[in-house]
């Protein structure tokens, strides 16, 4: 019997399959899946995403947010947390936060050969910005617009 909100069956849930990423960065997140549970069921504060990411694939650059928390539980798999601290391994059952504010650049890689299943939530803070800790990622998002938008840190658009 299917489900009625406000309970879903996430696999009932469209994927998204894109990244609003600029190149060179767009290719080392795709491909990946993301189903944006919290839309689906008319959520207004906060994001629930479930994501599949790829084998060899990352979830982001490494990044942080002014204003909004951010925190992931893994359901299948493994993924590398990847830090301005170091690196640990996150299989199902673990998980990691990361509070506003903090500059503790992070992103997730999936190194095994098997797809890495995860919850992604966060708060919507429309004046949140992230900032990208890599040198050589030259990318600030920044809201309100839409889903955000992506400038190069002097604020020129790609």
């Amino acid at each position: 019997m299917p489900l009625t909100k406000p309970a879903l069956d996430p696999s009932d849930v469209q994927p998204h399959t894109g990244s609003s990423y600029p190149e060179p960065w767009r290719s080392q997140v795709l491909p990946r899946e993301k189903r944006r549970l919290g839309d689906a069921l008319g959520l207004t504060q906060i994001g629930v995403n479930r994501t599949v990411l790829a084998p060899g694939k990352v979830s982001s650059m490494r990044h942080w947010h002014t204003h909004e928390d951010e925190f992931v539980y893994v359901l299948e798999g493994e993924i590398v947390l990847c830090t301005d601290s170091g690196e640990q391994v996150l299989r199902a059952g673990q998980c990691a936060g990361f509070p506003a504010g903090s500059r503790e650049g992070h992103h997730f890689a999936n190194r095994s050969n098997q797809p890495a299943v995860y919850l992604e939530v966060s708060n919507r803070h429309p004046e949140d910005t992230a900032y990208y800790s890599d040198p050589a990622v030259d990318m600030v998002w920044s809201a309100p617009h839409a889903r955000g938008r992506f400038t190069r840190r002097d604020g020129s658009e790609y």
